[in-house]
């Protein structure tokens, strides 16, 4: 891997690790491993008090991304406009296909996961485990969406829930 390719990354970047959605790279440093001196991002994910450190050249290879760009936030949007596709699979296998979309670290494959667990007030409860799924997909989403357009979380979430009343109207 060539050298400008490893450090697409920099510090104070705004970062995607797919296993825990919207990070910080509050820095680059040398580690020394088994004998071995590895570069690492230190990044921080301030929400889950909880800091992380990747090898600069498995950075791409774990699927770290930049954040989308303000068209795949639109057609995130898009996709939570839809119309809810439940497959009448088991509950179990369905909810390892949500686990995996929202693992994915892909935007429109977590506003497919938000789509299709949404309820309206009117809608039957949900169980313990689609309300874990939904929370969890909703707040990559909005994490997403808030760094990307620069406001707060509240604003985006505000944004995500306005999108989903408008298609339940």
């Amino acid at each position: 891997m060539t050298k400008s390719k490893k450090l697409e990354f920099r510090p104070n970047d705004y970062v995607v690790y797919p296993a825990h959605g919207v990070g910080q790279i509050v820095s680059i440093e040398e580690q020394e491993v088994a004998g071995l001196t590895l570069e690492l991002f230190v990044i921080s994910f301030e929400k889950d008090k909880m800091t992380l450190r990747v090898p600069t050249n498995k950075a791409t290879e774990v699927g770290m991304r930049s954040l989308s760009s303000p068209d795949v936030i639109d057609q995130a949007m898009k996709t939570l406009k839809g119309k809810a596709k439940v497959k009448r699979a088991m509950w179990s296998r369905r909810a390892q296909e949500y686990e995996q979309k929202i693992n994915s670290g892909d935007l429109i494959s977590i506003a497919e996961v938000v789509r299709d667990l949404h309820r309206t007030d009117d809608q039957r409860e949900q169980s313990y485990s689609e309300r874990q799924l939904y929370e969890a997909a909703l707040e990559r989403l909005t994490r997403e969406v808030a760094a990307v357009s620069g406001g707060d979380e509240v604003s985006a979430a505000k944004q995500v829930d306005d999108v989903l009343m408008s298609r339940a109207a």
